[in-house]
Parts: structure tokens; C-alpha cells; sequence
């Protein structure tokens, strides 16, 4: 049975585009997989903590020498691991903020990416992700565009930086579709999200 782990950051509700495609990749996901399990997630409604002292106490010291505070601190990221873990497939939906990702999807990957639990590292000092074998699609919401070639192609902090982390971790079959131009309006905007519709539905396909 395949375990599908649906992850929304985009604080908005209907208006969002992001979270608009993330439900259609998991309906049509669900007619070629129908004993999927999936599992979701609402980060932008209701964000998990961020990082705090205590959490990183915790991160680096034996369960036994965990005072309350730094239990109930780790345990939060425990869950959310185990949850990220027990997945083979994800589908990500991330808007643009100000050129990368919103504050409430980098709390959720301080949570995740964990020494010991989704990366390691050797003897020798090099990394080792440990959440491999894995399939994601990354949909991004941007206002704008930013295309190879052009010089705002820099400007795009979202996707090197998506691709990087979860890489780190070992995730590196991943496939990112921009529904880009959201700023537009009319015959533009929605060219933009059909194209982004038509990816989704043949990265299903890869699947």
C-alpha cells in the first residue's frame, strides 16, 4: 500500500493556488493508487513550533538527561520524523515569500532534518542523508517568474533551497512544478496554472 504525505504551507484558505493543486495531484493520485494511505498535513493553518533552546538540548543529549521541558521540546519533532519517515511519497505545496519559503515551512524543516534520525555523519565529517528511496513533487505558488538565462533566474531562493535540503536528507528524486505569473491576470494567469495542472498530472504518471 502506498503512503502518501500531503504537506500545505500556504497560510491562505480557498484563494490558495498552491493548496488548490496539492488537492488535485492527491485526488488523481488517489485513482491510480486506491489503498493509498494518505496523511495530511496543514503547516500554514497550524504551524509547528520553531527550534528553541530546549530542542536543541534535547537534540543532542541522551533521553535520560531530558528535563520536561526538553522532552516535551523533542517530542514534537519526534512525531513530525516518524510521520515524514513512514512515507513514500510526497507532494509539497510551498508559495514564494519574498524570493524563498514561507517561515512556517522552514520551522517544519528545522523539525525534520535531524542528526541521527534523517541525516548522519560519518567518522570523516561527511553527510549521509537517511530518507532514501523516496518520491516528491515540490508545487510551488510565485507571484512572478524567474526563467534560466535571465537575470532573474537569481532571484529564485526556493527551489535551490528546496532541492538542497531535502537532498541532504537523501531525498533526490524529486520533481518541482512552478505555477508561476500568479501576479498576472487573465489569459496569462490561468495559462499558468493549466500548465501547472498538466505537470502534476504527468508526474502521476512517473509514479
Amino acid at each position: 500500500m502506498a503512503n502518501l504525505l500531503q504537506l500545505d504551507s500556504s497560510p491562505r484558505g480557498d484563494r490558495s493556488v498552491s493548496r488548490m493543486l496539492t488537492k488535485e495531484f492527491v485526488n488523481t493520485f488517489q485513482l491510480t493508487h486506491p489503498n493509498a494511505s494518505i496523511v495530511y498535513r496543514d503547516l500554514g493553518r497550524f504551524p509547528v513550533p520553531v527550534v528553541s533552546e530546549d530542542w536543541i538540548a534535547a537534540a543532542f543529549s541522551a533521553p535520560t538527561d531530558y528535563t520536561p521541558a526538553m522532552a516535551e521540546a523533542i517530542r514534537v519533532s519526534n512525531e513530525l520524523v516518524d510521520e515524514f519517515l513512514a512515507a513514500e511519497y510526497y507532494v509539497v505545496g510551498v508559495p514564494m515569500y519574498n524570493f524563498g519559503i514561507p517561515a512556517t515551512f522552514k520551522a517544519y524543516l528545522d523539525q525534520i532534518i535531524r542528526v541521527g534520525r534523517t541525516f548522519a555523519v560519518d567518522e570523516s565529517g561527511n553527510y549521509q542523508g537517511l530518507v532514501t528511496g523516496k518520491k516528491m513533487v515540490i508545487i510551488t505558488a510565485r507571484g512572478g517568474t524567474y526563467p534560466k538565462d535571465t537575470p532573474y533566474h537569481a532571484y529564485d531562493m526556493q527551489e535551490p533551497y528546496l532541492r538542497l535540503a531535502f537532498g541532504f536528507i537523501g531525498i533526490t528524486d524529486i520533481q518541482v512544478i512552478h505555477a508561476d505569473n500568479l501576479m498576472a491576470k487573465g489569459e496569462v494567469r490561468d495559462q499558468a496554472i493549466a500548465h501547472a495542472q498538466s505537470a502534476l498530472k504527468d508526474a502521476i504518471t512517473h509514479w
